[in-house]
């Protein structure tokens, strides 16, 4: 990046640290300021991911680990129950609609049940009114005929009373095909169904487990050791947002925000300081799909409910075509999802015991952008 970019990443945190407000107004900045972190020893504000200066002998860590692997193994397991939750999250949406889709095949087996009494209904009459006819066949009524045009007459009526016939048990063999194809699909979705059910509960057992492991590795900490975390995780952050940044991956980045982006980065921005609750999607709590598909509902776009779907439906674009409310998928398992709000700089809502906040978009490895209002 030249020195004007320098100039300008220097002066980015304040700018971050409005960006909540900033955000929500009408005119978004499109971001031709980058949001580097200030380098370490400078005043950083708390929410953003600055490299606060470094205690000389920072405490050890529980079972004589460093701190700084203490803070590894808890990110690695939140991470992992990040990917659960996503999982957790697919096989939710997908139970749902397996089970509107039975809901919907039922209606039409009972549809098709009450064609089939009607059409058996219609054909018992016409039974009934040949009965009443003698069944004589046509060579034999015209031999009995005193009329013959009344005869021909009656013939016509005949064919076009087989013709109905025919058509009559057409579609009674059709309807009755169709609800034995209704019968093995509904069968089929019941199945998934279960198969969904069976996946959200060994997900939900794995993020329990996860959340669980990293929670008793965190209370094993001090309060002093708690708040070295805390910088810990800052300035890991700091190292990979500025070596992001001295890629020159923004180098070109300066779309403009849609009126759709911009009131999906007005309604992110509007949770900051939510809490991270995994399979929620406000309005109290957000888990980071959740926030951002909620983000973009609120705009009037729908989208996929997980990062992973998001990645895998969502047009794909280049880190230099991005624009505020464009979404970043994180980790090669597409397991985390922020949404770009310009300068830089990312919402997200982060891991269970953290806030929905600002932060680089390059403080975790970027694995795609996605468009929803492409």
């Amino acid at each position: 990046m030249g020195s004007v970019g320098r100039r300008r990443g220097a002066s980015s945190l304040v700018l971050l640290c409005a960006m909540a407000v900033a955000l929500t107004a009408p005119g978004l900045a499109t971001g031709t300021a980058y949001a580097a972190p200030a380098a370490p020893g400078a005043p950083a504000a708390p929410a953003v991911p600055g490299a606060p200066a470094t205690p000389a002998t920072p405490p050890p860590g529980p079972d004589g680990k460093s701190l700084e692997q203490v803070r590894k193994d808890i990110e690695e397991l939140y991470r992992q129950a990040g990917t659960a939750t996503d999982a957790f999250n697919l096989a939710e949406a997908e139970t749902k609609a397996q089970s509107d889709k039975i809901v919907e095949i039922a209606n039409l087996i009972v549809a098709g049940k009450e064609r089939i009494a009607t059409l058996k209904s219609r054909a018992g009459a016409a039974a009934r009114a040949q009965y009443r006819a003698g069944g004589l066949p046509p060579g034999a009524r015209l031999a009995l005929s005193d009329d013959p045009n009344q005869f021909l007459d009656g013939a016509d009526r005949l064919r076009q009373g087989e013709k109905a016939a025919s058509d009559l048990l057409t579609e009674l063999d059709r309807t009755q095909t169709d609800l034995q194809r209704y019968a093995e699909e509904a069968s089929e979705r019941w199945q998934k169904l279960e198969a969904n059910r069976v996946k959200q509960e060994e997900s939900k057992k794995q993020i329990e487990e996860k959340i669980k492991a990293a929670e008793e590795l965190e209370s094993k900490l001090e309060a002093e050791q708690k708040a070295r975390l805390i910088q810990l995780e800052q300035e890991a952050q700091y190292r990979a947002q500025t070596a992001w940044l001295s890629t020159g991956a923004m180098k070109d980045v300066n779309g403009k925000a849609t009126d759709a982006g911009k009131q999906a980065v007005a309604f992110a921005t509007a949770q900051i300081g939510k809490p991270y609750k995994w399979g929620a999607v406000g309005p109290d709590s957000f888990d980071c799909s959740g926030l951002t598909s909620q983000a973009w509902r609120a705009a009037g776009r729908g989208i996929p409910r997980t990062s992973q779907e998001q990645l895998r439906l969502l047009p794909k674009i280049a880190i230099k075509d991005m624009r505020p409310g464009d979404l970043i998928i994180y980790f090669d398992d597409a397991s985390h999802v922020g949404m770009y709000v310009g300068d830089g700089a990312m919402v997200h809502a982060p891991r269970p015991g953290r806030n929905v906040t600002l932060a680089g978009a390059g403080s975790m490895p970027i694995k795609a952008v996605v468009r929803p209002d492409a």
